[in-house]
């Protein structure tokens, strides 16, 4: 055993991470935005190795994300457990950009965290980031941002953490609407999570946006309704004052005890959200990670780090643990009737009209439908980047017949940020491979495509590759059994991240590699892909 868990324990876009214990068992929700089904849940028993057993919200009942925006769709889930039930919180944002926000919050219950999950009961939507707290005498509670949609000088949107009864019997909240909390100087108040312990109400709090300038900051109570006071050493956890830390961007945090943890003596563990910029840079195509700190309650009743700063630590000293490396290799090929699990697609609840696995046994077939970056439908299916030095490859069939019909390999953040090696026909009919790209051109879009001048046989298959390392995407091909070939210059990776956006604000996700196929004519052209292969670089040089 090597007693120690390297961070992050969720590598790629997983953020806004949210932890619940019942017995031995460990269960880590993030959030999942546009990507359907919505929210992972991952499950452990020793904090340092994960596996995804589900995503919760998976049918029409439940989510529908068709016109969202892009770093819309599921925020800040939070998940617990209480009278035999795990409860499940979350928004479903339909508006980002400008002074409001349309975010709807609703729960879903489950007996198991398998499911079977109830249909969502709504809640409100007043604001984002919404968490359940149930109190030890039976009675349950929401906190959530209440969103402030003026602007004045000297004061964020953020309008502070509101508290509001949920009643079991009549499923709706009641009662009074209260602010407990609206924040510190950090500002952006934001994620909240309620404990109670030792006769304190603890309020763990986001601030400081989700940015480099992120934090976890605490606040106590004797009473619900509070006054909350401040810890004496806020922030609790922050990166914004280490900048050669590899885990940057720490915060929107949630607390977990071991099985021995309630005693003053047990293990208390702090799950954050993070991110691991490529070097020399500020951009994050891995996304919002999660990672886990260990934390300890000192004789004056606050939390610190175990570490003794404020600063997220790289490795853990956890004993008794093996952290098993993730495998360098993952293929698939697509033999049974369901989707890998590893693999998303956005927004829809109707999959079918997308793909399918039983039309050509041993195959995916994608259906042509809208345009790169729609935000209806978007026949797109893929995985994370979870690594800076990884590759992906794909076998293709697929025989368009006009310049409106595209499909290939991907790499995709959202529609303003991608490179996609497609095979489409040319102007004189000629089947042939372009390299599309998006190169962060918001509001615009304007796209680049180099036609690689690569001809190519009707009937063949094709295998498509692609290699990133670090800031550098390469695509190569291969017709038939042939040798690969290089096809077109090195691309921008870095621009596949989080930040470097001309908006006003970033973006939440992160890079997802995979397989796509588009027909803009409306005939819905299908593509097969036999396989697909992703690697990962050696762990030691990663960490």
């Amino acid at each position: 055993m090597n007693d120690v868990i390297h961070n992050p324990i969720l590598t790629g876009f997983n953020p806004d991470p949210s932890i619940c214990r019942v017995g031995d068992d460990y269960y880590l929700a993030t959030s999942t935005f546009e990507w359907y089904p919505g929210v992972q849940i991952h499950h452990s028993r020793d904090l340092a190795n994960w596996a995804l057993v589900t995503r919760p919200l998976n049918r029409a009942s439940q989510l529908d994300m068709r016109g969202n925006p892009d770093s819309c769709g599921i925020w800040a889930p939070c998940l617990s457990y209480a009278d035999g039930l795990f409860w499940l919180v979350y928004t479903d944002m339909k508006r980002y950009e400008g002074n409001f926000k349309d975010g709807h919050n609703y729960v879903v219950t489950a007996p198991r965290i398998e499911g079977p999950w109830s249909d969502p009961v709504y809640l409100n939507s007043s604001g984002f980031d919404p968490s359940l707290f149930h109190d030890t005498d039976g009675r349950k509670w929401l906190i959530n941002l209440q969103w402030d949609y003026r602007q004045r000088e000297g004061r964020d949107r953020f309008g502070g953490i509101v508290l509001q009864e949920y009643d079991l019997e009549q499923r709706r909240l009641v009662g009074a609407i209260t602010t407990i909390f609206t924040g510190t100087e950090l500002k952006l108040t934001e994620g909240p999570h309620l404990y109670r312990r030792n006769g304190w109400y603890y309020l763990l709090v986001a601030e400081g946006g989700t940015g480099y300038q992120h934090a976890v900051t605490m606040a106590r109570s004797k009473t619900l309704t509070g006054p909350y006071q401040l810890h004496p050493n806020n922030p609790l956890l922050t990166s914004q004052h280490d900048p050669e830390n590899p885990l940057q961007r720490a915060g929107h945090a949630d607390l977990v005890d071991s099985p021995e943890g309630h005693s003053s003596e047990g293990n208390s563990y702090l799950v954050h959200l993070c991110g691991r910029p490529l070097p020399g840079t500020r951009l994050s195509p891995l996304g919002r990670e999660t990672a886990i700190q260990r934390v300890e309650w000192g004789a004056d009743g606050w939390l610190r780090l175990a570490n003794g700063g404020n600063t997220p630590a790289l490795k853990v000293a956890v004993s008794g643990v093996t952290q098993k490396p993730p495998a360098q290799e993952e293929h698939y090929d697509f033999e049974t009737d369901t989707l890998p699990a590893a693999f998303q697609w956005l927004r829809t609840p109707y999959p079918e009209r997308l793909f399918s696995l039983t039309e050509r046994p041993g195959y995916l077939r994608l259906f042509g439908r809208e345009s790169v970056g729609s935000w209806f439908e978007q026949a797109l299916v893929a995985r994370r980047q979870d690594s800076i030095y990884c590759s992906a490859e794909t076998t293709l069939e697929f025989e368009p017949e006009d310049i409106q019909q595209f499909a290939g390999l991907i790499a995709y953040y959202n529609r303003f940020k991608f490179h996609y090696l497609a095979v489409t026909l040319n102007d004189t009919g000629d089947k042939v491979l372009s390299i599309i790209s998006c190169l962060d051109d918001w509001p615009n879009g304007n796209l680049e495509i180099a036609d690689a001048s690569v001809r190519l046989a009707p009937g063949t298959t094709i295998r498509l590759g692609l290699d990133i390392h670090a800031r550098e995407l390469r695509f190569r091909y291969a017709q038939g059994g042939e040798e690969w070939q290089p096809i077109g210059p090195a691309l921008d990776a870095g621009l596949l991240s989080d930040e470097g956006s001309g908006r006003a604000h970033g973006y939440f996700t992160g890079n997802f590699l995979g397989m796509a196929a588009h027909d803009i004519s409306g005939r819905g052209t299908p593509a097969d892909f036999q396989a697909f292969c992703y690697r990962r670089a050696p762990l030691s040089e990663t960490r």
